[in-house]
């Protein structure tokens, strides 16, 4: 058994898998892995730890085997890791995230000289404009802006959960649409067909079923996560409230877009925007009405589509640390 030594580990861990990649200083890949989902306010700790281990143990398989070398070693020496993993929003996530970190790197015997731990919003951001300064808004499931100006100054907003944010979400659409079918349940606003099209794609007959389906074991998430195409499918077919909640998604991701344009002074200066997630990934009441607001809020703005995947993020910053590290002793 030897010891291999390796410039790079690099690590984009989300809330439904993570991919690991292994890289030389220049940033060429040497081997890849994937693994389950690394969101531990989701699945806890030890989920975490085995989806980590996993997606690691795969790159040095396929590492060992592109390098024709023996897949038992004693040690692995890296010389920079770096983890940008869903969950970190805290300095409370920050120390449960690095204890994670470090349990791993032990577990499987890596012994790495210097490990940044990051959000893996920040590492999709590094990603998407190619390290310039930009924004990106993601709206899927959940819903986060990150941004950074030409100082390398960076800032966020939203991205704190279904629970208390997660505004112009999928989630937050089907919320919406479930509190208006309600509200029309009661007579506090008009009743329109965009319940008749919720409770069809549930299976339900009515309000009071819809109501026991919200408190009930089916209820997830994911679950009213999926409503946003139905509410879509509502809106296109021209209801009104269904249009209405879309836009308001719309005015809801515009604001946390413009606190981040105002906090990094990117409103009166070119920038490049990127917007991703299944909410925004095409034309329609929510990106139109988004893109709408921007322009006239910030018109020197730009929208792109994003340069590079979030694991090309991760492994800038591995790249960058190299390079620097290579720098200082010259």
């Amino acid at each position: 058994m030897g010891t291999y030594s390796i410039p790079l580990l690099a690590v984009d861990g989300g809330g439904t898998k993570c991919l690991v990649r292994l890289l030389d200083s220049e940033g060429t890949t040497l081997g890849e892995g994937k693994g389950g989902s690394s969101n531990y306010q989701g699945v806890g700790v030890d989920e975490v730890v085995h989806a980590l281990s996993q997606g690691i143990e795969a790159a040095l398989r396929d590492y060992c085997r592109k390098q024709e070398c023996s897949a038992t070693y004693e040690a692995i020496e890296i010389e920079c890791a770096v983890f940008a993993l869903a969950g970190l929003d805290t300095e409370h996530d920050r120390h449960i995230i690095t204890g994670i970190v470090h349990e791993v790197l032990n577990q499987l015997h890596i012994e790495a000289e210097h490990v940044i731990v990051e959000n893996d919003g920040y590492a999709a951001l590094l990603g998407a404009t190619g390290g310039q300064a930009g924004l990106l808004v993601i709206a899927g499931t959940g819903s986060i802006i990150f941004g950074m100006n030409a100082y390398g100054q960076t800032a966020r907003a939203g991205g704190w959960g279904h629970r208390i944010g997660d505004e112009g979400s999928g989630y937050w659409i089907g919320k919406e649409a479930l509190r208006a079918i309600m509200k029309g349940y009661d007579g506090r606003e008009e009743r329109t067909r965009l319940g008749e099209w919720i409770l069809l794609h549930l299976g339900l007959s009515n309000e009071e079923e819809l109501y026991n389906w919200t408190y009930g074991e089916e209820y997830s998430v994911d679950r009213v996560s999926g409503l946003a195409e139905v509410v879509t499918r509502a809106a296109i077919a021209g209801n009104r409230e269904a249009s209405r909640i879309l836009v308001a998604a719309g005015d809801e991701l515009f604001h946390g877009a413009a606190a981040v344009m105002n906090h990094l002074s990117l409103v009166d200066t070119p920038f490049t925007m990127i917007l991703q997630g299944g909410v925004l990934r095409h034309e329609g009441h929510v990106r139109n009405r988004l893109m709408h607001k921007i322009e006239a809020y910030a018109p020197k703005v730009s929208f792109h589509e994003a340069c590079k995947e979030p694991i090309d993020g991760v492994a800038s910053m591995g790249v960058a640390y190299l390079q620097k590290k290579m720098l200082a002793r010259t």
